[in-house]
């Protein structure tokens, strides 16, 4: 892992190197970390040069300070930068809450790239009242809630499901919850027209957090959006699905940028 400083904090990232078209950045979602997209920076992942970056207090990251979902959302837009500056990416693929990262950092100006594909996600995304209990008071419910049928995955395989609950405790109650309620907070549905670079919304089909009817918002919303679903998939498709959630990817780096 690399490592950018900045305000006052470091950032880990994982690079790999390539030739291939532009450099694609991808940013994880709630309770998770950069190894959620180890099928898409890989050999067979949709881009050559590839970057995945742990948000901060995720993975190998320092933390941020923050108090508020207001100021969360901002240090992990602030991540996103440090490392996309760092490795001259020009591509961001964002999970979930990463693609909210995504979507507050364009809108906002601090990230300008030259194409985003949002991935599981929504312009608003609104948790549900009995998870965000939970992960407040029990959190171990809280986790297999997630990982129940359609939520994060759709029909896992045993050690997918396994490392995806090793990872959300590695990251831990704390970390987790302030994503989650970041996520809760978030809503950009009246600000989504000012969007202008080429963007990808793709789910899987299955998503009962952030369904397709989410993506086909962004698709309608976003004037240079078109839309995507990953069969036999829920919210994590490029781990479930990775081949298909990578053809669909490959399709869209072809199609914008001549890859």
């Amino acid at each position: 892992m690399e490592t950018v400083r900045h305000d006052e904090r470091a950032t880990a990232y994982r690079r790999v190197a390539g030739e291939d078209g532009p450099t694609v950045l991808y940013v994880h979602g709630s309770g998770g970390t950069h190894r959620l997209w180890s099928a898409q920076y890989g050999a067979t992942g949709p881009s050559g040069a590839a970057v995945a970056l742990d948000l901060s207090g995720h993975g190998a990251s320092e933390d941020s300070a923050t108090t508020s979902a207001t100021e969360t959302l901002d240090a992990y837009v602030a991540d996103v930068a440090a490392v996309a500056g760092e490795t001259d990416a020009s591509v961001l693929v964002g999970n979930s809450l990463g693609g909210a990262v995504l979507l507050q950092g364009v809108l906002d100006g601090a990230l300008s790239p030259e194409g985003i594909v949002l991935a599981g996600t929504g312009a608003k995304l609104t948790v549900d009242e009995r998870l965000r209990e939970l992960l407040a008071t029990d959190f171990e419910t809280a986790v297999e809630t997630l990982h129940g049928d359609d939520m994060l995955f759709h029909d896992p395989s045993t050690r997918l499901r396994e490392r995806s609950v090793e990872t959300m405790h590695a990251v831990g109650q704390s970390v987790t919850r302030r994503d989650f309620e970041t996520c809760h907070r978030f809503d950009v549905r009246d600000r989504l027209g000012a969007i202008s670079v080429p963007t990808l919304a793709v789910c899987g089909e299955y998503d009962r957090l952030t369904p397709p009817s989410y993506h086909e918002y962004l698709a309608e919303e976003i004037p240079t959006a078109s839309v995507a679903t990953v069969p036999d998939a829920a919210h994590l498709a490029m781990a479930e699905r990775p081949t298909a959630f990578n053809e669909t990817v490959a399709e869209f780096l072809d199609t914008q940028f001549g890859r």
